[in-house]
């Protein structure tokens, strides 16, 4: 018997449609990034799921998504922790946050929200952590501060220098890195 894959069960419950400027919505169904503005993309779908099946989302956990930008993965994420999870969609750039909650709020998953990063503040940090990290932007080295906020058992996705690296933090607090391939991501920014 074949095991279910919720990651493309929930690429297809969440329409990228919904979360792409008008002008893009057309290429939705491309796998390629396309533009949402402030020089910033909608990641390419394949590179999307391959993430997320690297990151193997718990149902009912909670999960951070840094660089949510117009709300998709936030969404992705939302449908894969279903209703007892909780998820957390944090982006730079004000103008791409406010559209990207908008976008998240007409997928009607309460359980997921998307907020404007804090200045200064890379993530979410929150007592014990969060259980699941995604970072959708590129970093030039393993950002110390995201790794603080993977809670014990959890694990975190993030690409640094192209290189997609996962990051397990044991129960015991120590932390293990392994590279899973290369992609192309905007840079991240760090304050």
């Amino acid at each position: 018997m074949s095991t279910p894959d919720v990651v493309a069960d929930a690429m297809r419950a969440v329409d990228r449609r919904g979360f792409l400027p008008r002008a893009q919505r057309a290429s939705a169904a491309f796998d390629q990034p396309l533009p949402i503005g402030h020089d910033q993309t909608c990641s390419q779908p394949s590179t999307v799921a391959a993430m997320l099946r690297m990151l193997r989302v718990p149902r009912g956990g909670d999960v951070l998504d840094v660089g949510a930008g117009s709300g998709w993965t936030t969404a992705l994420l939302a449908h894969l922790v279903g209703p007892q999870g909780e998820v957390l969609g944090v982006e730079r750039i004000p103008e791409i946050a406010e559209w990207g909650a908008a976008n998240l709020a007409r997928a009607g998953m309460p359980w997921a929200r998307l907020v404007p990063a804090r200045p200064g503040v890379l993530g979410a940090p929150r007592p014990g952590g969060w259980s699941r990290v995604l970072v959708s932007a590129a970093a030039d080295r393993l950002p110390e501060e995201l790794v603080d906020q993977v809670a014990p058992g959890g694990r975190m996705v993030v690409p640094v220098r192209h290189r997609m690296v996962v990051v397990d933090r044991d129960d015991d607090g120590s932390v293990r890195t392994a590279e899973e391939g290369t992609y192309s991501f905007v840079p991240l920014v760090e304050d």
